[in-house]
């Protein structure tokens, strides 16, 4: 039974929950949320001013335009989400950036930069998030992380302790939110994304792909396949862990 397949049989219970992705203009974000949406999930897409131009009045996504790194930017967007849903259920913390950097090349700004977005942008989402699913009663956050955060790859410093955070950072909310809400991370390996297009050539990718047991970067849909599974009740015991999709990579 293959990846997609075992999502699908977790479908019925999403139908009519509400979802928030963050990053959902492009890449793993939009696959994730346009995965949520066929299933009859309401969503709402929150991204980058600039970001949320391309796919603003599509069928079935609401975009909001906001920095997760700006908590008032944050707070605005879940103000936006209750007066449209009435709440969420489901926060996919997926918006993240990532610049190619020797670490001795890395200013101030660049490490705030990404930090600010990759870590403090989850945490701003996730408290949000937390808060309104605890006076409910239940809820699942989900959020991105990486196999960056169990491996020291050279020129990305910043990334790699953000993503760390992250892991350390659902295993933390997991704690405190039990039993009502579950938090997990999950952890990409090499996904062919517009951010991997922009920062490698074809010749780089098939370098990487020769050291990937599956010899493949992975889909974004198949990476959103993971984070409907995770969401469902097929995954009603599963909290407080990192779930590498990788190919087989940290092997």
């Amino acid at each position: 039974m293959n990846g997609r397949t075992h999502a699908r049989g977790a479908d019925a219970d999403l139908r009519g929950k509400r979802a928030l992705i963050t990053g959902g203009a492009s890449g793993i974000g939009l696959a994730t949320a346009e995965r949520f949406k066929s299933i009859g999930a309401s969503v709402a897409v929150v991204d980058l001013p600039s970001e949320v131009e391309a796919i603003d009045g599509r069928s079935g996504l609401l975009a909001i335009g906001a920095d997760v790194s700006d908590p008032a930017a944050v707070r605005a967007a879940y103000d936006r989400i209750d007066q449209e849903f009435g709440g969420v259920d489901i926060l996919v913390a997926n918006a993240g950036i990532s610049l190619r950097q020797p670490v001795l090349e890395i200013t101030p700004d660049d490490w705030n930069r990404v930090l600010a977005t990759n870590l403090s942008g989850v945490f701003y989402c996730a408290q949000s998030a937390a808060s309104r699913m605890l006076d409910a009663g239940a809820g699942v956050i989900l959020m991105a992380s990486s196999t960056n955060a169990k491996v020291g790859h050279p020129n990305y410093a910043h990334y790699n302790a953000s993503k760390a955070g992250v892991a350390l950072l659902a295993r933390t909310m997991a704690r405190e939110l039990a039993p009502r809400v579950r938090v997990n991370a999950v952890c990409p390996g090499y996904v062919w994304t517009p951010m991997q297009k922009a920062e490698y050539t074809d010749e780089m990718r098939a370098e990487l792909d020769i050291g990937i047991p599956l010899k493949r970067h992975a889909t974004p849909e198949e990476v959103a396949d993971l984070y409907v599974f995770l969401a469902s009740s097929a995954a009603s015991y599963i909290t407080g862990v990192e779930i590498p999709i990788d190919g087989g990579e940290l092997a």
